[in-house]
């Protein structure tokens, strides 16, 4: 679902602070929704970064917009709610390892840093997330990995969830927006 001209900045830069231009048209249809699976959370902490002391795999920078279905809004303050399993392929299911919410800012853009996350029986690499304009519905999706060989087996993998992902210096970086219904 990454929209065209996704955001990859260079290291040091800023991102940018609207969407590129194409990124979304009144035809842009809203992010699918796909079930949460047996291990969401609630009340995960406020946090941008994943990230753990001695956590292992390949980190990872997501980065993207919240933006509304039909006029292309950026939806400042949006609520995201991430989590996913280790490089291992294992959901923390007592804490909150690899789990976390944050706001999107006032351009509608937000930014993870993360690992890859692994595989595990059944299963595709993906993200959870769950994303809530102010007022607005909650959509429970996932984000996916192109180029990953369980994608044609994974019975919950759908197309139009897949991340722009390119390789960079220390680890990956992926983009991609999320267009949801506002009220």
């Amino acid at each position: 679902m990454m929209a065209a001209g996704a955001i990859f900045p260079a290291a040091g830069q800023q991102h940018l602070v609207t969407p590129p231009a194409g990124a979304c048209t009144s035809e842009t249809r809203a992010t699918p929704s796909v079930t949460s699976g047996p291990f969401y959370k609630s009340g995960s902490p406020e946090r941008v970064s994943l990230l753990e002391p001695n956590m292992t795999g390949t980190k990872l920078i997501v980065t993207g917009y919240v933006l509304t279905r039909g006029d292309c809004k950026p939806v400042a303050r949006a609520w995201l709610d991430f989590w996913q399993a280790s490089d291992s392929g294992v959901y923390d299911n007592t804490g909150y390892r690899l789990r976390g919410h944050q706001f999107a800012d006032a351009a509608g853009l937000y930014s993870l840093e993360t690992i890859v996350p692994g595989l595990y029986p059944g299963r595709t690499r993906h993200i959870h997330v769950k994303v809530r304009a102010p007022n607005g519905p909650t959509l429970t999706t996932q984000i996916f990995f192109p180029g990953e060989a369980r994608n044609q087996n994974d019975g919950i993998f759908n197309r139009a969830l897949l991340a722009d992902v390119r390789d960079d210096t220390g680890g990956k970086v992926a983009a991609f927006d999320f267009i949801v219904d506002a009220r």
